[in-house]
C-alpha cells in the first residue's frame, strides 16, 4: 500500500515538472528574440512532451516525439535559421500592426473553440475512467491510425513541412541577394 502511494507521488511529481516545463519552454519560444534560442527552447518542449506521452504509457510514441522533431525536424528549422541569418529589423517598432492583433483575436477565438469542443465532448466522461488497451501506443496501432483514420491528416502535414523547407530556402536566397546588393561602409 504504501509503495503504490509513493508510486502515485512520484508520477504526480514528473507530470508537474514536465507540465511546467512544457509550458515554461513554449512560453520561451515565442519570447525569444533570437531564433537559435527559440528553436532550443522549442527542443526542451517537445522533450518534455516526450515524457508526459512515456506517462501515458506510449513508449513509441515518446520515441517518435524525440527522435522525429526533437531531432529531424529541429536540425531542419536551425539549419534554416543558420541559412537565413540574423534579422535586423525589429518586428515591434511602432507597436503592433493589425496582423498582430488580428492573430491575438483569431488565437483567443481558437482557444475559445477548442475549450468548449472539449467541455461538450467530455460531458462528465471524464470523471469515469476508461480501460486502455495493452496495444495503445505501439508502432502497429499508430501505424494503423496513420494510414487509415488519420491519413488525410498526415499527408498534409508532410506537404507543410516541404512547403517549410521550400520556403526557408528560398526567404535565405532572398537575404543572401539583399546583402550581397548592399555595399560595405
Amino acid at each position: 500500500m504504501i509503495v503504490a502511494t509513493v508510486g502515485n507521488v512520484l508520477v504526480w511529481a514528473v507530470w508537474i515538472v514536465a507540465a511546467f516545463a512544457c509550458l515554461g519552454s513554449g512560453v520561451a519560444v515565442v519570447s525569444f528574440s533570437n531564433p537559435f534560442y527559440s528553436a532550443l527552447a522549442l527542443i526542451g518542449n517537445l522533450g518534455s512532451l516526450a515524457v508526459l506521452y512515456l506517462l501515458l504509457s506510449s513508449e513509441f510514441v515518446a520515441a517518435a516525439q524525440v527522435l522525429v522533431y526533437a531531432g529531424a525536424v529541429m536540425v531542419m528549422f536551425l539549419f534554416v535559421i543558420a541559412y537565413i541569418g540574423p534579422r535586423t529589423e525589429s518586428p515591434w517598432a511602432g507597436g503592433p500592426s493589425w496582423q498582430a492583433v488580428g492573430a491575438v483575436l483569431a488565437a483567443s477565438a481558437l482557444l475559445v473553440e477548442i475549450i468548449v469542443v472539449i467541455g461538450l465532448k467530455a460531458g462528465g466522461r471524464l470523471a469515469h475512467s476508461h480501460h486502455i488497451g495493452g496495444s495503445f501506443g505501439s508502432p502497429s496501432y499508430v501505424g494503423r491510425l496513420f494510414l487509415s483514420d488519420h491519413l488525410l491528416a498526415f499527408e498534409i502535414t508532410s506537404i507543410v513541412l516541404l512547403v517549410a523547407a521550400i520556403g526557408g530556402v528560398i526567404l535565405g536566397a532572398h537575404s543572401r541577394r539583399a546583402t550581397d546588393e548592399v555595399p560595405p561602409l
